[in-house]
């Protein structure tokens, strides 16, 4: 990875030289080896996080619902507060879909 000497961003190769992405300088390419780009990535194991996503195949926990008292629920855990602060686990039953969440 190569990063421009003018404003510090990162320089992609292009025609056999390095181009800063920001702000179009260009540098002789220190070529060590080969370059990974995104395309070449694996998306397989990402982990779908929006509000809305299904947690269906989302890890499970022994957790009664208070709606139907199933004993297990897929979960999530996000960090709503400030760092120093545990994080919120959400969970869905996966029996009714109730949703719940759980401050530690």
């Amino acid at each position: 990875m190569q990063f421009c000497d003018e404003c510090g961003s990162m320089m992609h190769k292009q025609d056999g030289e390095m181009v800063c992405q920001s702000c179009g300088a260009t540098a002789a390419s220190e070529d060590s080896g080969e370059f990974v780009t995104t395309a070449e990535q694996d998306t397989s194991d990402v982990v779908e996080s929006s509000e809305d996503a299904n947690f269906e195949g989302k890890p499970t926990a022994e957790e009664p619902c208070p709606e139907c008292d199933n004993d297990t629920a897929w979960y999530t855990i996000k960090q709503t507060g400030s760092a120093d602060e545990p994080p919120t686990r959400f969970f869905k039953c996966t029996e009714c879909g109730a949703r719940w969440r759980e401050y530690a």
